[in-house]
């Protein structure tokens, strides 16, 4: 592995500790997958990621327990499992180039939903439980395809106008039990490579690292100049995928 990859594959694993510390919500997570196909197709940029996800999850998970809503997890699970399925098919059979320009669409969908998600709380609203399942379907498809499942949840959550916590636990559980979902698919589907696992197992402890340095960073820096400088770096990445093939070493 070349410095250049060290480095990307070091800083995609920091992204991961510093969403699930809370720095930046889903934003961190969503930069993974477009960062890591710089240096390698991507399948197997977001086959990677998972094994890392799983492990974030649990330090969530710990930190969140119990503090979920099990009425919207019920809601949405089911449907998610679907697009779990489709996703994982058009992650394993689309070619490498497809694979560039949908991820670039679903990054740019990250960077559409995040400049207007402070509009979802304002709106009048009236839940419908199919509203769920949408939601719960394209985060599947979404998160499956590239690691990307974020914004149609999250979307979701803010028009029910849920308190923080419930919100934040709901959040962890529904993206715990679906990366887990993931995991039998991208096997079968060999999307994950167990040889490039062990060789990027150094990157493990970065990441409650950086769940640690996430949680104080919330105090020493101001979290939406963070946001803005992770939506910055994830609308360069979505049009560099969209519109160039950048070279895989």
């Amino acid at each position: 592995m070349s410095l250049d990859a060290i480095f990307i594959m070091a800083l995609a694993t920091l992204m991961i500790g510093l969403s699930k510390g809370g720095l930046g919500g889903p934003v961190p997570i969503s930069l993974i997958a477009p960062l890591l196909s710089q240096i390698m197709p991507v399948p197997q940029a977001v086959g990677i990621t998972l094994p890392l996800l799983l492990f974030a999850d649990i330090f969530a998970l710990r930190t969140y327990w119990g503090t979920w809503d099990k009425r919207y997890i019920r809601l949405m699970l089911p449907i998610a499992v679907l697009g779990v399925v489709m996703g994982t098919w058009v992650l394993a059979t689309l070619p490498d180039l497809a694979l560039r320009r949908v991820l670039g669409v679903f990054t740019l969908s990250a960077v559409l939903y995040k400049i207007a998600s402070g509009s979802l709380k304002a709106l009048a609203y009236s839940p419908r439980d199919w509203h769920a399942y949408v939601a719960g379907w394209a985060s599947g498809f979404g998160s499956a395809v590239a690691n990307v499942g974020a914004p149609p949840f999250t979307a979701y959550m803010l028009l029910q106008k849920i308190d923080p916590t419930p919100f934040i636990g709901t959040t962890t559980l529904f993206f715990a039990v679906v990366n887990a979902l993931k995991l039998p698919g991208f096997l079968l589907a060999g999307t994950i490579d167990v040889h490039q696992l062990i060789g990027v197992a150094w990157t493990l402890p970065i990441i409650p690292f950086g769940v640690w340095l996430g949680r104080k960073a919330l105090q020493w820096i101001n979290p939406r100049l963070f946001e803005w400088l992770m939506l910055s770096l994830l609308l360069w990445a979505s049009l560099t995928l969209i519109f160039s093939v950048p070279p895989v070493r």
